[in-house]
């Protein structure tokens, strides 16, 4: 879901100029922005040092500690991490991350009717939006793919899985009696918000206070800018072609000074086409198929980054009027919702309490 950037033109002009790994100090003496490589892409994290006793150097290696736990707890990219042991059916002894990961994800699960199903991994990857190349699977396929995901058909707690020794398969969290399919979970539609959260906890007991973490796009800011006032954060136009950050905004939205967490989630970026017709990476796990409907983005402002990037995907999944409706029924969270009308022209929809500075 990497379709934000927020709106600091030097840090992104350095970004471009330098992608390694740099420190810089900003307009404000107190103000560093550090970044980074992270999950697939670039991070960025813009800090107030103002009272905290570790220098940038030191809160650096922290946060790229913290992001390198992640990786090897979570990427399914990387073959010696405990998901890809887990997916594979190896016995795995899963650490503090993988579990309040898969607890969170169970939550988001029941929160979104089955929407936001990171078991469903084997479909993800059947479509080529997961970690395999594949595309186009017949009907039959999808049918007998989606007999086995679900994770209501999994144990919602992994702690009363684990043997003696700690460790649990695949096959132990299954309750619906049929162990021999396994789950393949996939955890991109949480995992990178839950990754900012990570970032901003550490930084919080590291006495930091005015913040704004951007990992691939998704986001958690709390406090205020170099200038004094809340953060500031860009939504990208979402048409096709359109893969810089930044590069054609279509609005821009204040964020803070209270913690939230800020994703946004769209079918411009991960698709493809084949014979014409266009499939996009937001599956709609009730039917096994991409959707396909009017609703662009979806833009959420929640708690954390862990629940805005579920819920955006939830919004893609429900199509413009229905995540209209189920972001007014909430009152913690807040959308902005680019779509387009029955003429083919872009529109956009927001609720009450999103801070759209600029459309």
């Amino acid at each position: 879901m990497e379709v934000f950037r927020k709106i600091f033109r030097p840090v992104r002009f350095l970004l471009a100029v330098l992608p390694a790994c740099f420190i810089s100090c900003t307009s404000s003496s107190q103000y560093v922005s550090l970044s980074g490589y992270a999950q697939g892409g670039n991070y960025s994290v813009k800090i107030n040092l103002d009272g905290v006793r570790k220098s940038a150097g030191a809160l650096k290696l922290g946060i790229d500690s913290v992001l390198n736990l992640v990786d090897n707890s979570l990427s399914g990219y990387n073959d010696s991490s405990v998901l890809s042991a887990f997916n594979s059916g190896r016995r795995v002894t899963p650490d503090s991350i993988f579990i309040e990961m898969y607890s969170l994800s169970h939550k988001y699960f029941e929160m979104t009717g089955g929407a936001v199903d990171v078991s469903a991994g084997a479909l993800f990857d059947r479509w080529g939006f997961g970690f395999t190349a594949d595309s186009l699977p017949s009907g039959e396929e999808v049918a007998e793919i989606r007999k086995y995901i679900g994770m209501d058909r999994l144990q919602a707690d992994l702690a009363g899985a684990l043997d003696a020794d700690g460790t649990l398969a695949a096959s132990d969290i299954v309750i619906d009696g049929h162990p021999e399919h396994r789950p393949v979970l996939n955890f991109n539609a949480v995992a990178q918000g839950y990754s900012c959260d990570l970032v901003a906890a550490y930084l919080e007991r590291e006495g930091v206070r005015d913040m704004l973490v951007d990992i691939g796009g998704e986001i958690i800011c709390v406090g205020l800018n170099p200038g004094g006032v809340p953060w500031t954060i860009g939504v990208d136009r979402p048409v096709d072609g359109n893969n810089v950050s930044g590069a054609d905004l279509k609005g821009i939205l204040q964020a803070g000074p209270g913690k939230c967490g800020v994703v946004t989630s769209g079918n411009y970026r991960k698709f493809y086409v084949k014979d014409g017709r266009k499939y996009a990476h937001t599956i709609d796990p009730s039917t096994g198929y991409p959707v396909s409907h009017s609703l662009l983005s979806a833009t959420v402002v929640a708690p954390t980054a862990a629940e805005a990037d579920a819920l955006a995907t939830y919004c893609m999944v429900l199509g413009k009027e229905k995540a209209a409706s189920y972001i007014d029924a909430r009152n913690d969270i807040e959308g902005y919702l680019i779509y387009e009308d029955d003429k083919g022209v872009m529109r956009t929809w927001k609720s009450d309490g999103f801070r759209l500075i600029h459309d």
